[in-house]
């Protein structure tokens, strides 16, 4: 609904004589507003095909891990690296010093575990992506495979017992974070 401006000497005239009147694009617009952004719930496909998976493409997946890890990974090695300033003070130490202490240990070693958790998130969406690809199904099978691959890969440098270790541990703590996951869809409705 348009309106008139009226001005300060409250006599219908502006200060430069005028009478304005201010435009309203919603005047003529009797919709709700409700009704005007009615989103939906439920995602969009644009193909038939994309709403039957129910699972991230191999480079949302390649994103998420390798972020997640990144970020878990700078957010652990912050705190470690905030205790090690905190301990690496000595008492005669000015606050400044004692707050450079802090920030540089944490920054540091935020971003060594950040980069190293990563590395390791991007080699398991790789391998978990690629045994989706290879065996044509999603199951736990590929998690489990995935993460022996990731540990022994990323230890391979090590030397061939260090790898298989690694490899072990990886496969040992996907399977356990999968059968975590199942588990809490089961008794937890989502």
């Amino acid at each position: 609904m348009a309106y008139q401006h009226q001005s300060p000497n409250h006599n219908g005239e502006n200060d430069d004589g005028q009478n304005r009147r201010l435009y309203n694009p919603y005047q003529d617009l009797h919709v709700p507003i409700q009704t005007l952004y009615k989103l939906p719930t439920s995602p969009e496909f644009l193909f038939q095909e994309e709403s039957v998976a129910q699972r991230r493409s191999w480079g949302e997946n390649l994103t998420y891990y390798t972020g997640i890890g990144y970020l878990g990974g700078a957010v652990v090695g912050a705190g470690k690296g905030f205790v090690d300033g905190v301990r690496a003070s000595e008492p005669g130490d000015t606050m400044k010093l004692k707050i450079n202490r802090i920030l540089n240990g944490s920054g540091h070693t935020g971003r060594k575990f950040g980069n190293r958790a990563g590395v390791i998130g991007l080699l398991y969406a790789g391998m978990e992506s690629g045994m989706v690809a290879i065996r044509d199904t999603d199951d736990v099978i590929n998690c489990v495979v995935a993460g022996l691959g990731t540990g022994a890969f990323y230890r391979a440098a090590a030397g061939l017992r260090s790898a298989a270790v690694a490899g072990v541990i990886g496969g040992v703590v996907v399977g356990l974070g999968v059968t975590g996951k199942q588990a809490l869809k089961r008794y937890v409705p989502i």
